[in-house]
């Protein structure tokens, strides 16, 4: 059997079996089917390369149409939410949402970024979103972000500075050490902690982030689109330009 027919024949028994899986094979076609698909993926691997890229490729236009519908469903709750820290111009021209968790390495790098971007473009809104997804501790050192926010939030962008620019894992314990090194009363967290848990609003961002698609830190939305993952400056900053000029982050 030259190569041509087997191949010819493997991709007609595997059009077959995926058009029509009512066709009922015997034991023999099948056993013949088999032979005759293992062997030409064996002489034409690049055909899973090829499967495997375009499997990405609409898992991830499939990803992008669910973001681009859950921020648009969801606006007021990712740009006007009450709970939310806004640092920059807080009546800038374009808004910046970052979803991020106190332990997230990723999230760590990603801060220098939002520092020169707050340095270099004065008319940037520049939002936290709560969003521990790490574990207890991290819920913890969010539970303390939130006491630091109802008590002190002029207080609240160098907390958020200093415990995710630290090198030290995230918990109550140092996320408490970080707010009363800032003259917070340790007392008071703990009072503010217990009778005001943050548990409502860091359920609403998980439903937020479901919606839109996130399912890691961090995550940016901007404009009309979300950003997933630490992809520097550059990238942020073609967004950026992007809502400028069209209106939406790609033009």
């Amino acid at each position: 059997m030259t190569r041509l027919f087997k191949t010819l024949a493997a991709g007609s028994m595997l059009a077959l079996a995926l058009s029509a899986p009512a066709v009922a094979l015997d034991d023999q076609q099948k056993k013949e089917m088999g032979e005759f698909i293992r062997e030409y993926l064996l002489q034409n691997p690049e055909v899973l390369i090829e499967a495997q890229d375009a499997l990405q490729a609409k898992q991830q236009a499939q990803r992008s149409e669910q973001s681009l519908k859950g921020i648009a469903d969801n606006k007021d709750a990712i740009f006007s939410s009450p709970t939310d820290i806004t640092l920059g111009n807080a009546s800038g021209d374009v808004t910046i949402v970052e979803f991020f968790d106190y332990n997230c390495g990723y999230c760590k790098r990603a801060l220098a970024d939002m520092e020169e971007i707050l340095a270099k473009d004065k008319n940037i809104r520049f939002i936290l979103k709560e969003f521990p997804i790490l574990g207890p501790d991290s819920l913890a050192a969010h539970r303390v972000a939130n006491a630091v926010r109802l008590l002190a939030p002029e207080k609240y962008a160098e907390f958020h500075r200093t415990l995710l620019g630290g090198q030290d894992h995230a918990s109550e314990e140092t996320a408490i050490a970080v707010a009363t090194s800032l003259g917070l009363d340790e007392a008071a967290i703990r009072k503010s902690m217990a009778e005001n848990p943050n548990d409502d609003l860091v359920r609403q961002n998980y439903q937020l982030a479901n919606a839109i698609g996130i399912t890691g830190t961090p995550t940016y939305v901007v404009g009309n689109e979300a950003v997933f993952g630490a992809v520097g400056i550059e990238a942020i900053e073609e967004k950026v330009a992007n809502v400028r000029a069209c209106g939406k982050a790609s033009c």
